[in-house]
């Protein structure tokens, strides 16, 4: 399998059936496409009354499939041929009638014939999407069931308002978490069986009900290893603090708001992880008294007396059973000192450093990895591909 990331090289077949959140396997076709993947679209008849053929061919420079007896196949076979090179099968949206058919097997039009005959090497993935009744109903959680059990990987379904107006579950899940999931799927399972917790975003330490005292990160360091540690097979579990990010596909989120909330909210998950990876850029202060009403304007000057938070990495990793833990080291200068003296001060064996000038609330960052061998700069790129690489080296760390 391409250990690649992204899906340069991959053969994906998108399989659409006939329900309105068909309009949007038109964006997911278009993110597979951006991320490098060969996409053919394999339509149902009822699929064509949502959207045309004709968008996804322009999507995908590909032509769209929907009839069995379709002779553009050289050997008049599509029903075989076109899961042949394929690495995986998705159907999005699955409705209803569609995942009953394939729970039973059946082969009466040309989506349920890719289902029968692609290979072992290709995998079935499939996103339903219906009314939450339908969703519901016994025969569709068992149609279901039996789809998992036949090693099928079923994504979703999202709860929320449904296009008939109800409220639920059973929306398709949004584009963007599809293509996470097929992400997932293709990434090698270097952290299998770890169990990691990150903390990832700002604290925000109150003043009074409007203000508080934080800081410019903005979560996305912490959410991309979250994100690249969960393709990688490890049980992830993000404790955030406030940031306008998306949960990454598979991981579990858990909100907080104060440095206090965040060092309570990891000290109760620790005995859970192996990894403990400490992202946030946590105040070091809060207000000593909390206003609990708006302070008005008056006088030229505020002051207002801080005192020291808890400093959650240092208490985790002083434990008698602390997990393996990283930390992070933004510095404004002399950034090889204060990493190092970090590392030394706290005994851990791996900090993440980096100048806040290279960073600090952007997508892309450059980073220095420091342990007991040394200093290991990284070139600059976006914060997903230096998440991957702060992983492998934290795997490497481990195995050694």
């Amino acid at each position: 399998m391409n250990s690649e990331p992204g899906l340069p090289g991959r053969s994906v077949v998108l399989g659409v059936s006939g329900g309105v959140a068909a309009y949007k396997s038109a964006e997911l076709a278009r993110l597979l496409v951006k991320e490098g993947a060969r996409v053919r679209v394999v339509m149902t008849e009822a699929a064509t009354h949502f959207i045309g053929a004709a968008t996804f061919q322009a999507i995908t420079g590909e032509p769209v499939w929907t009839d069995p007896w379709d002779v553009r196949m050289p050997n008049g076979m599509a029903h075989i041929d076109l899961t042949r090179d394929a690495q995986l099968l998705l159907i999005a949206p699955a409705t209803a009638d569609c995942i009953a058919r394939l729970a039973h097997g059946r082969a009466d039009d040309l989506l349920g014939m890719l289902c029968l005959a692609r290979d072992a090497t290709c995998a079935l993935m499939v996103a339903p999407a219906m009314n939450r009744q339908m969703w519901e109903h016994p025969a569709t959680r068992r149609n279901v069931a039996t789809l998992a059990g036949d090693g099928v990987a079923i994504v979703g379904p999202a709860a929320g308002e449904q296009a008939c107006g109800e409220v639920g579950q059973g929306r398709l899940v949004e584009p963007a978490q599809l293509l996470s999931a097929v992400l997932t799927h293709f990434t090698p399972k270097t952290m299998a069986g770890k169990r990691v917790l990150i903390t990832a975003g700002p604290t925000a330490e109150p003043i009074d009900p409007v203000r508080v005292i934080s800081n410019l990160s903005s979560g996305r360091m912490g959410y991309a290893l979250a994100d690249e540690a969960a393709k990688a097979g490890a049980c992830v579990t993000l404790v955030s603090g406030p940031t306008a990010l998306d949960t990454p596909y598979g991981v579990e989120r858990v909100d907080v708001g104060s440095a206090q909330a965040m060092h309570e909210a990891v000290l109760r998950r620790l005995h859970e992880c192996d990894v403990f990876i400490s992202v946030a850029a946590v105040a070091d202060y809060r207000p000593a008294v909390t206003s609990g009403q708006k302070i008005k304007k008056s006088a030229d000057t505020l002051n207002i007396e801080l005192v020291r938070n808890p400093d959650i990495l240092a208490d985790v990793a002083a434990r008698a059973d602390a997990p393996f833990c990283v930390g992070f080291a933004a510095e404004s200068r002399d950034l090889d000192a204060y990493a190092q003296g970090k590392r030394a001060a706290k005994k851990l064996p791996l900090v993440v450093g980096n100048l806040v000038a290279d960073g600090l609330g952007g997508a892309d960052t450059q980073v220095v990895l420091y342990d007991a061998q040394g200093r290991h700069p990284l070139a600059r790129a976006p914060k997903p591909a230096v998440a991957r690489s702060i992983l492998d080296h934290i795997s490497k760390l481990m195995a050694d």
